[in-house]
């Protein structure tokens, strides 16, 4: 046995993550899930920050698992909607070592603006939800989705409640279980998040949800409660009169409400145990349903056939008490309680949309014939981007790179492939410093963060404040080239125009960093790929935040003025193949001999300065 101590839900939370051996936890303050990061911060061991928002904590939380240690990551309702994006991208990368969401509801709106349901957050993602009841709970529910959080590859949400979080209730707890951190291993297919990659991980996301929809079935943490000592009271059927299904606080009002009733308490309710509900429901005559907010269970059990009362006794907004759980079952007699199901039943097939047959459906197009088999045509930077010589040096230092979204997320397919994660915009920053925190100076001093200047302004602004607050000592590589270039060519706050061609004051990114406190930052032409090589070097060696600009226009920009043109020498060409490493579509193989295809070429002259031979010269 271990000691035993009287604890708030969100110390109980804070002490799960010491005892499961948590290396780094990432949090944006919010009621009521404040006191989860200030009670894990009195953990020496555990590195703990304030993030300038949930998103960026996220990330962090994010980059550290990937990194191989485990993370955990804490925020209120409202605050995973600023976090949604890096969820739903790392449910399809999934997870190196354990990462925990913790997410506090606030049902009655004691401190909030809404009474949203997390519930849904992890239906839509994708990614399991548990919720605990009380403080012993909170304790042994948050050590158990880090086990699941590894065991699947997953994201796992615990999901508080107001009264979870900020009731007392007895702990017992244990000592730390030092986790050493995984092996970091570069995988580009599973965390970079570029469609191609991403289709095949959501396959691998239909997959885990199915394994867990099985462990839901058998998990412990959903089971079956007696509140009469096993005595079962039988209705006229031969079947029990009542049984209750609830979960989190819901199932401590009702086991206090004392009803009389067997309850199926659901620790996980995300998946559900389907099985499990039913079997459970065809036990009795009437089965209600006690959850507060939306009718996520009931919605569950209806679609899987169990006619089930809830939200027709049960309010949708504000909490629940034991007292009002008591009144609201006790009142519903059996006959109305039989009809209240018959009805809704009725309600619920006349609400359901007539279906359309296929042949009520006129056919517009015959078959089609068997599609003709063309060649694929991956997507490659246009020829004279200013990225390319970027990833190409990248990759020649053997550097671990976090990239973001844009034309450079490219970067990551061959020949190239100097992109180690990418999760959503702005997340190259804040994954780069999780990184450093989870696994220290050695990592971070081979670490580079790679964004846009669109995507910088955009979401990389804040976890760049981030680093410099938190003390972080990572490299970030903002992109200049003047224009948000993957979408189109749209103007943004650094080009120095509107939409309408207006010209307007152009952001100095160079000032701005050096304003929000970054120590180090420097321009550099990207293709002087010496200059630039030698800039990443400096940069990593200082430990502290540092900021390169790689600044040159877009090939595409009217304003682009092309160099000189260039062919190749056969006589002096080696056919190394050195100038095919950069990816450039104006370089062709042709019969042995490489060529400069001229209706390609735009002149850029980076291939000459690649070319250790001199073999690439002006005509």
């Amino acid at each position: 046995m271990g000691k035993t101590e009287l604890m708030l839900g969100n110390e109980a939370v804070a002490r799960a993550a010491y005892e499961a051996g948590v290396s780094v936890a990432t949090a944006y303050p919010g009621t009521p899930s404040t006191e989860i990061t200030e009670n894990i911060a009195k953990y020496g061991e555990i590195y703990c920050e304030w993030s300038p928002n949930e998103k960026v904590a996220l990330e962090v939380a994010v980059g550290a698992s990937i990194a191989g240690a485990r993370a955990i990551c804490s925020m209120k309702h409202v605050g995973l909607n600023v976090a949604a994006d890096p969820l739903f991208t790392a449910s399809y990368t999934g997870t190196n070592s354990g990462l925990v969401v913790m997410v506090a509801d606030d049902p009655g709106m004691h401190s909030s603006q809404n009474e949203q349901d997390t519930r849904y957050y992890g239906l839509s993602a994708k990614v399991p939800v548990l919720e605990p009841s009380d403080s012993q709970e909170c304790l042994d529910f948050v050590k158990i989705a880090f086990d699941l959080s590894e065991e699947f590859d997953t994201p796992v949400i615990v999901r508080l409640t107001t009264r979870v979080a900020h009731s007392r209730s007895l702990v017992e707890v244990s000592e730390r279980q030092e986790r050493p951190l995984r092996d970091y291993v570069k995988n580009p297919g599973k965390y970079v998040m570029m469609p191609a990659m991403a289709r095949a991980r959501h396959l691998v996301v239909e997959k885990r949800m199915r394994l867990l929809e099985q462990y839901s079935e058998a998990t412990e943490i959903n089971k079956i409660l007696y509140t009469n000592d096993g005595k079962a009271v039988y209705g006229p059927s031969g079947k029990q009169r009542l049984g209750i299904i609830a979960s989190g606080i819901s199932n401590q009002y009702t086991m206090e409400a004392d009803i009389g009733a067997p309850v199926l308490k659901l620790g996980m309710v995300h998946p559900l145990p389907a099985g499990l509900i039913r079997n459970f429901a065809d036990r009795f005559e009437a089965v209600y349903i006690v959850e507060e907010l939306s009718p996520f269970i009931e919605d569950f059990a209806r679609k899987i056939g169990v006619n089930a009362i809830g939200k027709k006794i049960f309010p949708a907004t504000g909490e629940l008490s034991a007292g009002m759980i008591r009144d609201k079952i006790m009142g519903a007699v059996e006959p109305t309680a039989t009809a209240t199901a018959a009805e809704s039943d009725t309600a619920a097939t006349a609400a359901e949309p007539a279906v359309t047959t296929a042949a009520a459906v006129p056919a517009t197009t015959s078959a089609s014939a068997e599609p003709a088999q063309l060649p694929t045509r991956p997507p490659v930077l246009c020829p004279g981007c200013p990225h390319r010589s970027v990833f190409y040096v990248l990759r020649k230092m053997k550097l671990i790179v976090t990239g973001d979204i844009g034309c450079y997320t490219l970067g990551a397919l061959p020949p190239l492939e100097a992109m180690d994660t990418c999760i959503c915009m702005g997340a190259s920053v804040s994954v780069a410093h999780g990184i450093d925190k989870a696994r220290g100076k050695e990592f971070a001093s081979r670490t580079v963060a790679v964004v846009g200047d669109s995507t910088f302004l955009h979401s990389g602004i804040t976890p760049l404040i981030d680093i410099v607050y938190n003390k972080g000592m990572s490299t970030v590589l903002i992109l200049d080239n003047r224009i948000t270039g993957m979408t189109g060519h749209q103007q943004n706050p650094s080009s120095g125009f509107t939409i309408k061609g207006e010209e307007a004051p152009r952001l100095n990114i160079q000032k701005l960093c050096e304003a929000i406190g970054v120590p180090s930052v420097r321009k550099v032409d990207p293709f002087d790929v010496t200059g630039l090589e030698l800039a990443l070097k400096e940069e990593l060696a200082k430990e502290c935040p540092s900021v390169i600009i790689a600044e040159r226009l877009c090939a595409l920009l009217k304003t682009y003025v092309p160099g000189d043109e260039v062919e190749i020498d056969r006589e002096k060409c080696k056919r190394c193949m050195q100038c095919m490493k950069i990816s450039c579509a104006a370089i062709v193989k042709k019969d042995n001999d490489l060529v400069i295809n001229k209706a390609l070429c735009v002149r850029c002259g980076l291939c000459s300065t690649i070319c250790k031979f001199g073999a690439i010269t002006k005509v």
